[in-house]
Order: C-alpha cells, then sequence, then structure tokens
C-alpha cells in the first residue's frame, strides 16, 4: 500500500476513485499529459489510462514518470513516458515526432505543467518574474503550436486542454502566474478560433484550491486557510480536474471550444485567497 500522502490521494485510490464515464470511453485515443508524473497531471493521466486511453506523460524528472507508468501499465494501460523541459521547443518538438511515429497520432494534449510560487509581486525578482512567466506562459503555447503544427501537417484534429487557475479576480501573493495564466486564457480564446479550420479543439479548465502536491509551495499557515477561497468553503480535489478535463475532450465536449471550465467551488465570485499570507491592513479586527 502506499503511504498516504499529505495531500491528496494514494495510488492505490487513484486507480480505484469512482467515477462516472464508461470504462472504454477513450478506446484508441492518445493522450499527451505534460507535468504527468505527479499532482494534478498524474491524476489526469491515471483517469485517462482508466478509460482505455494510450498515455504519453512528460516532465523534467524522469523517475516519477517511471514510477507513474509502472502504476498505470499495472491496471493494463498503454504508456509512453518522455522526458522534456516545456520550456525548451526544441525538446517539445522532438517529444511531438516521436509521438507520432510511435502512435501515429495525437488526440489530445493536456498542458498541466507549471509551478509558481508565493510571494507579494513588489518583491519579485527578475529571474523569479522571468521563470514563472516563461514556464507557465511560453511553455505552453510552444507545447499548443508544435502538437497543432502536426495536427495540420498530418490533417488530424486534436483537442487541447490548458490548467489554468481560477484568478478571473486575481489573486494578492501569485501575481506572475495570474499573469501568465491570463495569458494562456486569451492565447486559447484567440487561437480556439483560428485554429477551428483544422479542426483543433481549445479550451482550459481552471481549478480553485485543490488538495495537492502542488500545494507544499505554500506557507503552512496558509494551507491550512485555503477552504475559506470559495462559498462551498471546502478543498477541491485532483480528481475533480481530471473529470472536467475527460468531460471536455471526449464526445459529450464536442460542441465546446475558446471556453474556461472552472472547477473552483465559486472562487470567481467569492473567497478569501491569500497564498502568500494576508497583509495585516487587509485584516479584519481580531483575525489571525
Amino acid at each position: 500500500m502506499s503511504e498516504k500522502p499529505k495531500f491528496g490521494f494514494t495510488d492505490e485510490e487513484l486507480i480505484n476513485l469512482p467515477q462516472v464515464f464508461h470504462p472504454d470511453l477513450l478506446k484508441d485515443k492518445v493522450v499527451l499529459v505534460s507535468g504527468g508524473g505527479s499532482g494534478i497531471g498524474k491524476a489526469i493521466a491515471f483517469l485517462y489510462a482508466r478509460l482505455g486511453a494510450t498515455v504519453v506523460i512528460c516532465g523534467r524528472k524522469l523517475e516519477k514518470l517511471e514510477q507513474s507508468k509502472k502504476l498505470m501499465e499495472g491496471i493494463g494501460a498503454t504508456v509512453a513516458i518522455e522526458q522534456c523541459d516545456i520550456r525548451e521547443p526544441d525538446q517539445i518538438n522532438t517529444m511531438m515526432d516521436a509521438v507520432w511515429d510511435k502512435f501515429g497520432k495525437l488526440d489530445v494534449l493536456i498542458n498541466n505543467a507549471g509551478g509558481q510560487f508565493p510571494q507579494m509581486a513588489i518583491d519579485y525578482s527578475y529571474k523569479g518574474w522571468r521563470a514563472v512567466i516563461n514556464t507557465n506562459l511560453n511553455g505552453t503555447w510552444y507545447m499548443m503550436q508544435s502538437a497543432a503544427k502536426h495536427w495540420q501537417k498530418y490533417g488530424q484534429p486534436g483537442h487541447i486542454v490548458n490548467i489554468v487557475a481560477a484568478i478571473e479576480r486575481g489573486m494578492p501573493g501569485v501575481a506572475h502566474t495570474c499573469s501568465a495564466r491570463a495569458g494562456v486564457v486569451y492565447l486559447s480564446r484567440t487561437v480556439a478560433v483560428e485554429w477551428a479550420p483544422l479542426k483543433v479543439q481549445v479550451n482550459c479548465v481552471a481549478p480553485g484550491a485543490i488538495e495537492s502536491s502542488g500545494m507544499v509551495v505554500y506557507p503552512p499557515e496558509e494551507q491550512k486557510k485555503f477552504y475559506r477561497s470559495n462559498p462551498m468553503k471546502m478543498m477541491g480535489d485532483v480528481h475533480d480536474i481530471a473529470q472536467a478535463c475527460v468531460y471536455l475532450t471526449a464526445p459529450s465536449g464536442k460542441f465546446i471550444t475558446g471556453e474556461v471550465i472552472n472547477v473552483d467551488g465559486g472562487t470567481r465570485m467569492w473567497g478569501d485567497a491569500w497564498p502568500a499570507g494576508k497583509p495585516d491592513y487587509f485584516k479584519l479586527e481580531g483575525e489571525s
């Protein structure tokens, strides 16, 4: 049995979580998930594998990819791994070539890889700002464009789902990722039109406060308050995000493009989210 992680599900739980889709829904589909070795990306990859898809997972850390591959193969899935830094277009193009060489197609691209750190914007270093923008915006774009060029070359349709964030109201403490994710949203809406003649659908899924391994970058005292970020006063989980991705890329999403599906418990309407800590100026009297 896997040790219970601090955030999220054990591997056994991921494999056996109840889900609403037919077990063979995505049979014969090929799906590429970036950042598929941990957190939300791992959950997405597991669900697609459970639904019969051939899954390719990519990331920088080979050990995590190999562990996820072994687990998915244990439930009968066909899985390939590609070590790739999404900040490097040449590596992405090489990976896309490898996917087409091995499987002859790609049906779904899930751009999940990304990262950020909590800090007030006035304190960002130039290096810190560039690191987040280059990964979350540029890296996502490089993946999108490379996939689209391959779909165009081979005359095949495709789906792209970009994992962004529930930042419609902004989010003090992570201004860098808000900027990058907003860029991805409007990029997605733009190319959803440009690439419609290629039969490529482009959508986004925007997670709110999700209990996953990605939470470890935030201060422990703030992690305990994340449930306050939405009117439901609860945390979502990685499976919520995975099921939203499947909905968009299965036949259920055949008439959806250029959209953002918010899986956030209502964060965009109400909530109190301060990933880097709430400044005293904004605290109510007596609030810790």
